[in-house]
């Protein structure tokens, strides 16, 4: 492919197609994981801890994924290799029972941490760039370190359980101090209790993620056509399509139409939340 490019981009005299130098990410190394976090602490807001304090019992309902904070270092003794450090933020939606009148709901936050090691393969390159102002001069040669970048896909979590415990009986092995973001704060209304509750709200969650290394890197590869877009330019919405020629491509909803038996009725999905199990 190298000897096509050099060639002006013809492999030989029937024309076969050109090849183009194209600059984009180059994956080394990648894993996947299914995480089972367990007895997972919730630090709910304020009105939230202090409904708890009084509630009969508590029953997670569902899991939202807040953020997920990245960091990478290279290993100490073996510079193809990388450390990367994840940190999820979960917001935690849950209902209290207080005496036995309507569910209470509770919102909280929850955090959990993990590691990967992968390979990032070796640069000793130094990477700069240029940033264009316009109406200005443009701005200097940005430096970039040649430490390549994780990325890491994530699903919501599923909530396999959750649990309601008094503070003696919690276990002792739980950090003094949490470090949470203000960003992450201000996700929420109140602040949240981080000390001096006297019940705590744990769950167990289960997470699907896949973690990537990725490096810059320059490719051959062969030009087929240009990419050049179909549709025109509109400045109005809906103008870009008729509304019935659309509407002919969409398949008729036959099984909408059909009757579904009494048994069916059970099987339908509860959405995001997850019906959990609660001590």
């Amino acid at each position: 492919m190298s000897e096509c490019y050099q060639d002006k981009g013809h492999c030989g005299p029937d024309n076969s197609p050109e090849a183009m130098c194209i600059h984009t990410r180059k994956i080394t190394d990648s894993c996947k994981d299914k995480d089972c976090i367990e007895d997972l602490r919730v630090y709910l807001t304020t009105c939230s801890q202090n409904v708890l304090d009084t509630a009969a019992g508590a029953r997670v309902r569902c899991a939202d994924l807040l953020y997920a904070y990245i960091d990478v270092e290279p290993v100490a003794f073996d510079r193809n290799h990388y450390c990367i450090d994840v940190t999820f933020y979960y917001r935690i939606l849950a209902d209290a029972i207080v005496d036995g009148s309507r569910p209470a709901p509770l919102n909280g936050l929850a955090i959990f941490s993990k590691r990967a090691v992968l390979c990032g393969e070796d640069s000793r390159s130094q990477i700069y760039t240029s940033d264009t102002h316009l109406c200005g001069p443009d701005g200097p040669t940005v430096f970039s370190t040649n430490r390549p970048t994780a990325v890491v896909e994530v699903l919501d979590p599923m909530v396999l359980a959750s649990k309601v415990k008094e503070v003696c009986d919690c276990s002792c092995h739980e950090p003094t101090s949490v470090q949470i973001p203000t960003f992450i704060r201000n996700m929420f209304d109140e602040e949240l209790v981080l000390s001096g509750d006297r019940r705590r709200l744990f769950v167990t969650l289960g997470q699907f993620s896949i973690l990537r290394l990725e490096r810059d890197a320059q490719l051959v590869v062969p030009v087929l056509d240009q990419c050049i877009p179909s549709r025109e330019c509109c400045d109005a919405p809906g103008c870009t399509e008729d509304p019935c020629e659309m509407f002919s491509r969409i398949p008729f909803p036959m099984q909408q139409f059909a009757p579904t038996g009494c048994s069916d009725q059970g099987c339908r999905p509860e959405g995001p939340c997850y019906k959990t199990t609660a001590d």
